[in-house]
Parts: structure tokens; sequence; C-alpha cells
């Protein structure tokens, strides 16, 4: 499903703090990133977070994490505020994030995913995301995580 009009995919900045610790709070049961970690995320840290947003309200984002050595880019979390699931934004935001990760250089998107969340596997797997592992026990309530993986398709100066 294509994203309405009037949404808009942007690099997160301080001003979005509050809606991004919100929508941390109100999307996961556990696993939660701080509002200090959060802020440290989109100052000092090797990552990129990207918001969707529509007619000024934040609806989801995702987070990206970097390594100098490596060309392996992760998602480190990706939230879609309730309301707003089943309308297109995860899939928004995970292809600006895989085109963000190739401006970066990287050649591989990877993402842990709890192995009981069925609905954001299906959409890693409908982005063309495959099962390569997982870690057992690895959330903080014991839930296993499953790991995937998406090669992305050259390399370039591609940038959000």
């Amino acid at each position: 499903m294509p994203l309405a009009q009037n949404s808009v995919i942007r690099a997160a900045t301080l001003d979005d703090l509050d809606a991004l610790a919100e929508l941390e709070r109100i999307s996961f049961r556990g696993d939660l990133l701080s509002r200090r970690q959060l802020r440290y995320l989109l100052t000092r840290a090797n990552a990129l977070t990207l918001v969707e947003t529509r007619r000024g309200r934040l609806r989801g984002y995702v987070l990206l994490v970097f390594r100098s050595t490596s060309t392996v880019a992760r998602i480190y979390t990706i939230a879609v505020a309730a309301s707003d699931r089943r309308r297109g934004v995860g899939a928004a935001l995970l292809a600006a994030a895989e085109k963000a990760a190739r401006g970066r250089g990287c050649d591989r998107v990877r993402a842990e995913v709890r192995s009981d969340n069925r609905a954001s596997l299906a959409l890693f797997e409908r982005r063309g995301y495959r099962r390569f592992g997982g870690y057992r026990g690895y959330y903080a309530d014991g839930c296993d995580a499953a790991r995937v993986e998406r090669r992305i398709a050259g390399t370039g100066s591609e940038s959000i």
C-alpha cells in the first residue's frame, strides 16, 4: 500500500525526541530505548534515525546503526504507531533505510526480530529479507530473536 500524499520520510532531529520516546514507550513492552539513549543515537552515535510523518505527526521510525569497519547496516529498531500499521509506513521506512544504507556504502541490511512478532517478520519477508539464524532468549522477557538479512543492490551516493 503506498503512503498518503502528505507523508514525508526524513532524518530525525532533536525536535523529534519527545515523539520518538513516546512511540517507543507505546510500541514495546520491554527492551525500550530510553529518552537518553535516543538522544545519544540522534546526536553522537554512528546511527541514522528516519521518521515518517504526515501532517506533522510522527507515525513511525527506523533506527539504523553503522560500523566503520563493516558493509552491513543494522536495523536497531523500527516502530509504527498502532493506528498507522498496515498502511505502508513500515515498508516505506524499510525502503528508505535501505537507500540510506546504500548511500553509506553498505551492501547488506540486517535486523533481529522477535520470533513471536509475525507482522514484523512478514514485513521483512515481503521486502526480500531472508532468515539466517537467531538468538535464543535474546529479549528481556526470554523471547527468541530471528535474524534477517537483505542484500541491497549496488552501492552509491544515495542518501536521505
